[in-house]
């Protein structure tokens, strides 16, 4: 068994905000704590944030950027955090994110010697294009992103796809494909609590009910996924759609349902933070319905597939990896009448989705675990070849002065903050002292 490892997790995203790479960072910290070692996360600050966590979770500045990115962006030249984080002995570090979290880790890993891991979960190219409206300035930032990624040690994709996305955007280097996995229990939610479930809402338990569950932006495929559905009422087939989450297009995407005359077969349920919760939404539906072409992995498509859920996914997308069509998935064009017609074919077969759930269960369920586990191993494969000077850095002479030198800044700083706060101690030290003093001296006048 390999030896127990001191690892630092960074990521931009992290709870109160939910998303699939978030979840990857608990999930990873969680079973290092537990099983493997010591976990350590690393991440912006968030306003009511409450870290009850059994792992340590050290946030540093950031900027209130949710409305156009997301997700708070952090500022990742924090010396007082850096410092506090030099001397806790990391062997390795692994960011999530290649923004502010690769920088921060960079850094770190400049303090503190230890190899730097980047796992690619997001094309963040696409990020960078739904954001920046300017050509130049998103050929910039997407420049900076790929140098990021290229000085670190090792590099890891989620996917077939996302690996295929890096290379697309100019990334160079080797990578290795690292799946994340799933925390639920493979297996049903008890059928009392999909009964309950199905009663509040008012859904029928023959009514065929399709599910989505993931963050509530334009780019996880919502236009195409309203206008098939509109297409499914005009045919006369009756269902519901379940949409699970929140997200910053929401407002907009219920519009959208209204203008289409839809809105009524829709249940916007908001965000299901609850685990155990959230597996009676995804055993209460029929089918998964995730037309997304942006999501690298769609951990969501392998949490409904854990849960014996099959997926209606587009040919081609990441999220489409390692499914057959029809015996496990239904896999079709990314074409709104297209989409309907399957739907439409499921919602008068639901016994057929029954049994490709079970398939789906039993082909593609990887847990969080073994994932985890996965990666533990090829830590230590990765601080071999660290310790050998075998990397897959391409960190240029130019970057290493500049993240020296960045280094030495924020020690400065740090120095200069340090210097500072005790001066501002000892002038209200002696501020006291007078006060006493003359305080004193005025009570003897008066006696």
């Amino acid at each position: 068994m390999n030896e127990k490892l001191n690892v630092c997790l960074l990521n931009d995203s992290f709870p109160p905000l939910i998303d699939g790479v978030a979840t990857c960072v608990i999930n990873y910290a969680n079973i290092i704590q537990s099983e493997l070692g010591r976990a350590t996360v690393v991440t912006p600050a968030y306003p009511g944030a409450e870290d009850n966590y059994d792992f340590p979770v050290v946030r540093y500045s950031s900027l209130a950027t949710e409305k156009s990115i997301g997700y708070r962006a952090g500022y990742p030249f924090s010396a007082s955090k850096l410092e506090a984080l030099k001397n806790s002995m990391f062997d390795v570090i692994h960011s999530h994110c290649p923004f502010a979290s690769t920088v921060f880790a960079r850094n770190l890993k400049e303090k503190n010697g230890a190899p730097l891991i980047m796992t690619y979960h997001t094309k963040f190219n696409e990020d960078i294009k739904r954001v920046i409206d300017n050509p130049l300035l998103e050929k910039q930032i997407t420049k900076f992103v790929v140098q990021n990624i290229s000085v670190c040690d090792e590099v890891w994709t989620v996917s077939r796809g996302a690996g295929e996305n890096l290379r697309s955007i100019g990334y160079e280097g080797n990578y290795i494909i690292m799946p994340n996995g799933v925390d639920f229990p493979k297996g049903l939610a008890a059928k009392e609590d999909v009964d309950e479930l199905r009663s509040e809402y008012g859904i029928d338990p023959q009514m065929p009910l399709f599910l989505f569950v993931g963050r509530l932006f334009w780019y996880k495929g919502f236009k195409v996924m309203l206008e098939s559905l509109k297409y499914v009422k005009e045919s006369g087939t009756d269902f519901r759609m379940m949409i699970v989450g929140d997200g910053g297009d929401a407002e907009e995407i219920k519009n959208e349902a209204e203008r289409l005359g839809i809105i009524d077969k829709l249940i916007f349920a908001g965000a299901i933070n609850d685990r155990n919760e959230l597996r009676i939404y995804y055993t209460a539906a029929d089918l998964f319905f995730f037309p997304s072409v942006y999501d690298t992995n769609g951990i969501v498509v392998r949490e409904a597939a854990a849960c014996g859920l099959p997926s209606l996914l587009i040919k081609g997308s990441c999220a489409a990896e390692d499914f057959t069509n029809y015996a496990n998935a239904i896999l079709c064009d990314n074409d709104a009448f297209a989409i309907s017609k399957e739907l439409i074919h499921a919602a008068n077969h639901l016994e057929s989705l029954k049994t490709m759930g079970e398939h789906a269960m039993n082909d593609v369920y990887l847990s969080w675990e073994d994932a985890v586990k996965n990666a533990f191993d090829r830590y230590h494969i990765v601080l071999q070849n660290y310790h050998k000077g075998i990397t897959q850095s391409r960190e240029t002479k130019t970057q290493e002065i500049l993240y020296s030198s960045v280094s030495s800044i924020t020690n400065s700083i740090q120095k200069v903050r340090s210097i500072t706060a005790s001066a501002k101690r000892r002038t209200i030290k002696t501020s006291k002292t007078i006060t006493h003093t003359i305080s004193s001296n005025i009570t003897k006048k008066d006696k």
